[in-house]
């Protein structure tokens, strides 16, 4: 599962800067690379590649200021300096603090589109949006618990249920909110590899996030590029334990390879996972093993059938299924 998600980080690093993009012929393609962005992406690497091969453990942050140095130089150099379709302009702000907005605050309190799509079609959008939030996060918790060497001998993160009960509560405040959901997010991987081990760095984290409400100007000013060179090289990092993996078992490998290639492919964790857990599944079920598998398992097995068979049906008969 981590490797999967360290894939997934690589890739997300990589469309961010633009070295990835949509092809004309194929899914994706490499991007031209004369552009300012990706040559800034590539300076970006390099000095945070430096930095981190030095063991300097602030280097992922110290090679994003540097990299968005760059890009506001080059911005202010270069006429056609255009950055990355994502957010951020590389360019300093006419204001530094911004009053936050919440006019979308209890926004999202409408439940008249129920009674249009009816109640089934309700019920398939709660339980795919449920599963699909829930899988992200135990996805998200697992590989980076993985990464920072958390899980016991058994694969189990200790106080798990606690990491749930606030993943929920946030998920159910930002969509009270009007925001999208304030899940656990992947790129927390970036603070594990940056020598993040206790509950004080998620403190910190949230100190910072409440304080950019009201530097929001200044936080718009890191384009896309600046970020992508720490999450390719947090993508390395969880795409190592892909050597741990039993390759020549197909009731391991084939689960695992499924869910390695199936997270970035599609961009979502929960499609991942439950590529691998239905393999898996299927596998011991034809080989007479079923009896192996937990009961537990199965449930969630069942669960990730009835989450895909909601995309056939919504394709099938118009019912605009859940997308991440």
């Amino acid at each position: 599962m981590g490797v999967g998600i360290g894939l997934f980080i690589l890739l997300i690093g990589l469309v961010n800067a633009g070295v990835v993009t949509r092809g004309a012929g194929t899914v994706v393609t490499l991007s031209a690379l004369n552009t300012g962005p990706i040559l800034t992406f590539v300076v970006g690497l390099v000095i945070t590649l430096a930095l981190f091969a030095r063991g300097v453990r602030a280097a992922l942050l110290l090679g994003i200021i540097g990299t968005t140095i760059v890009a506001g130089l080059l911005h202010a150099v270069v006429a056609s300096y255009v950055p990355s379709t994502a957010p951020g302009t590389a360019v300093l702000p006419s204001a530094w603090f911004q009053t936050p907005d919440f006019s979308n605050a209890f926004s999202g309190l409408n439940f008249s589109a129920f009674a249009t799509i009816g109640v089934l079609a309700t019920v398939l959008a709660v339980f795919t949006i449920m599963l699909s939030d829930f899988f992200d996060t135990m996805g998200t918790v697992v590989g980076i618990g993985g990464q920072a060497g958390w899980l016991d001998s058994k694969g189990r993160l200790p106080g798990i249920r606690n990491i749930l009960v606030v993943d929920s509560i946030g998920a159910a405040f930002g969509g009270l909110m009007g925001a999208s959901s304030n899940t656990t997010y992947i790129e927390s991987a970036a603070g594990v590899s940056s020598g993040a081990r206790t509950g004080l760095a998620s403190v910190v984290t949230g100190i910072l996030f409440l304080l950019a409400m009201f530097l929001a100007p200044v936080v718009a000013v890191i384009p896309p590029e600046a970020t992508a060179p720490a999450l390719v090289i947090v993508g390395f990092l969880m795409a190592g334990i892909a050597s741990k993996i039993d390759f020549t078992d197909i009731e391991l490998g084939l689960p695992a390879l499924l869910t390695i290639v199936v997270m970035p492919f599609t961009y979502s964790i929960t499609n991942g996972v439950g590529a691998g857990f239905v393999t898996f599944g299927f596998l011991k079920l034809v080989r007479g093993k079923a009896s192996e598998v937990h009961p537990l398992m199965w449930v969630v097995i069942v669960a990730f059938l009835l989450y895909f068979a909601q995309n056939v049906y919504a394709g099938a008969f118009g019912v605009g299924g859940y997308r991440e």
